[in-house]
């Protein structure tokens, strides 16, 4: 088999379900913003910058992670600096052969210059509207939808979900609920969830990467969910062996072909994993589950898709056969209609992969 090159990886489409606008900022970007407001940052140096967020992230200490986002959320907080953060997201995206992706964020967090839900929902839309539009000018198109994020120890998901809907048509494709998983049980947000499924809308529920099977039981059992952001613990619920042996709700989520949306890099950093090598993602794959790869927070992880995609081959020696079957996957779990997934699989994500496998 010949060797996949990382360039090669990067110039193949690539599908991206698990994205966090707060946890992608450009570390110059950074800078410049938090000038702007008059907020103090550890160093303002963007290269030097861009290594104090990876070292933070990889501290092993969670105040120092939760740091990190403290700073990008204190930047994000007029709508010109969404709208920027949006359209370079998106610019980010596209050069990396991201040719769809779902990029999510909490517009709560977003007000503490006064703007309205709705406002901060405008800005990013419009960012990723320029953005696009710019990627599509320069030959590198994606589509961008938004997902709006729920903080899990809030009580604004009711409140949240109605905004998602009310922007459905203007570019929101979902709803999301984040936070620490332990003690905030997604249960907690029963109303929310059920309003979303009598609206006939989507959602996607971060559960099973710091808190295990309860919450994957509770996302899927209890509220509904239609993908599981991370959800790596579900190998909890699995035998090893020659012949791996499913649980009850292993099996479940495989014969439902419920979307795991896994994030390699990020599993590691939060200790859901021990390396990329350890991660389920490989016997996952191996039993067939419906298996996504995913960025996470690119400044903190200091990553991209195609870097995952080359972190996978590497450890699991995957090959273009794989690498478009992650990507088939996500983009057959994607948040927009059905015969618009398949327009981008048949016409995009296929014939770029057909000309590398022969």
């Amino acid at each position: 088999m010949v060797a996949i090159r990382y360039e090669d990886i990067v110039k193949v489409p690539k599908a991206l379900l698990h994205d966090h606008l707060d946890g992608g900022l450009r570390p110059a970007t950074i800078v410049e913003l938090a000038a702007e407001a008059g907020h103090e940052l550890p160093t303002t140096d963007p290269e030097a910058l861009g290594r104090w967020f990876a070292e933070a992230a990889n501290s092993g200490s969670l105040e120092r992670y939760l740091e990190t986002f403290a700073h990008t959320v204190a930047v994000m907080q007029t709508a010109p600096a969404l709208r920027r953060v949006a359209r370079e997201c998106a610019l980010d995206l596209a050069a990396d052969g991201v040719v769809y992706a779902e990029v999510r964020f909490a517009p709560e967090q977003h007000l503490e210059r006064h703007l309205t839900l709705d406002e901060v929902v405008a800005a990013v839309v419009a960012g990723f509207a320029e953005g696009s539009a710019q990627a599509a000018e320069a030959g590198t198109p994606i589509r961008i939808g938004t997902l709006l994020t729920a903080m899990r120890h809030a009580a604004r998901s009711q409140e949240i979900a109605e905004l998602a809907v009310r922007h459905r048509d203007t570019g929101v494709v979902g709803f999301d609920i984040a936070g620490a998983e332990a003690g905030f049980p997604p249960t907690r947000h029963l109303d929310a969830f059920e309003y979303l499924q009598r609206e006939n809308f989507h959602f996607t529920i971060h559960a099973g990467e710091a808190f295990g099977l309860p919450s994957i039981w509770q996302a899927i059992q209890w509220c509904g969910a239609d993908r599981l952001g991370h959800g790596v613990r579900i190998v909890d619920d699995i035998t090893p062996g020659p012949r791996p042996v499913l649980g009850r709700l292993a099996a479940y989520v495989r014969d439902k072909r419920i979307p795991l949306e896994l994030c390699p890099s990020s599993n590691v950093q939060t200790g859901a994993v021990v390396s990329i090598a350890d991660h389920p993602i490989g016997l996952l794959r191996d039993l067939r589950f419906r298996v996504t790869v995913n960025t996470d927070n690119r400044l903190m992880s200091g990553t991209s898709m195609s870097r995952e995609m080359a972190l996978l081959v590497e450890a699991f020696g995957y090959g273009w056969k794989e690498l478009q079957w992650f990507t088939i996957n996500a983009m057959k779990s994607a948040f927009i209609p059905f015969d618009e997934r398949l327009e981008i699989i048949d016409q995009v994500i296929k014939p770029a992969y057909a000309k590398l496998l022969g």
